[in-house]
């Protein structure tokens, strides 16, 4: 006898970690996202290339609702992001629900944003203290472990004004790892760095990426893109051209606008 129960179980695809269906977004008028799709599988790594103006970032801020979409949707581990359906109406959710929501999708940004007030241990800290209410103590211990994942332990005492942008740009992402996000998003994290500092930056997403973390990165860094994606996604004037694995996308594009585009980067 066939064990229809274990085999239907089997056969079940488990729900992307992150979905986006046909997201739209506007400026003034200008639509800048028209109508994306995308989804990203628990552990999987998607990097986001395209010119500027292309929508990238726009999308990256959508996922954590840093920007209010005008159309679709887009849930992280099931749940809707920035709105709450009741019966057949979606309802932006207030900036309290938003906020909790928030602690699960990590960010790291161009621009490290680091509190220059405070100590490379003290930015790790700050949130899991004052949001989630983790004793300081334990803390400060997981701050110390992230420091250390990411090489920067001898300066968890300096202050951002001490430190390199690419020492900086990795305090940054300890940081988004201290709330431990389900998802983490870095938009274009290497962008505002001296070439000799990015190298450091991308060996530890290139860590983060063979432990599992789900991610999904805007860079103009094929290289990474190449070695540490499982997806490839080439956007161009706000919709999705190609995307598919890099080995596809990026060795043997079928669109004239990504070849046009590797060609000017690489």
């Amino acid at each position: 006898m066939i064990d229809v129960t274990s085999t239907t179980q089997m056969d079940v695809r488990p729900e992307p970690l992150l979905s986006a269906r046909s997201v739209r977004k506007s400026y003034g008028g200008v639509e800048v996202l028209k109508g994306v799709s995308l989804t990203v599988d628990a552990g999987q790594v998607m990097c986001l290339l395209g010119p500027s103006g292309s929508g990238k970032s726009t999308f990256l801020r959508c996922i954590n609702h840093l920007e209010r979409i005008d159309g679709g949707r887009i849930s992280v581990n099931g749940e809707l992001v920035g709105y709450v359906q009741r019966q057949d109406r979606i309802f932006e959710m207030n900036p309290r629900e938003v906020a909790r929501q928030r602690r699960g999708i990590g960010m790291v940004f161009q621009r490290f944003n680091l509190f220059p007030h405070m100590t490379a241990l003290e930015n790790i800290t700050a949130a899991p203290i004052g949001i989630r209410k983790v004793g300081k103590q334990k803390a400060r211990d997981r701050g110390m472990e992230l420091l250390d994942r990411v090489g920067l332990v001898k300066l968890a005492h300096s202050y951002p004004a001490q430190m390199s942008g690419g020492q900086q740009q990795r305090v940054a992402i300890a940081r988004a790892l201290a709330m431990d996000p389900k998802l983490l998003l870095f938009d274009e994290p290497t962008s505002a760095l001296d070439p000799e500092l990015v190298g450091d930056v991308l060996d530890v997403m290139r860590t983060l990426a063979a432990d599992g973390m789900t991610m999904v990165v805007v860079t103009h860094e094929v290289g990474f893109a190449r070695g540490a994606a499982d997806v490839v996604v080439f956007m161009d004037a706000g919709v999705v051209v190609e995307a598919g694995p890099p080995s596809s996308v990026l060795d043997n594009p079928q669109s004239p606008r990504t070849r046009a585009f590797l060609e000017s980067v690489m």
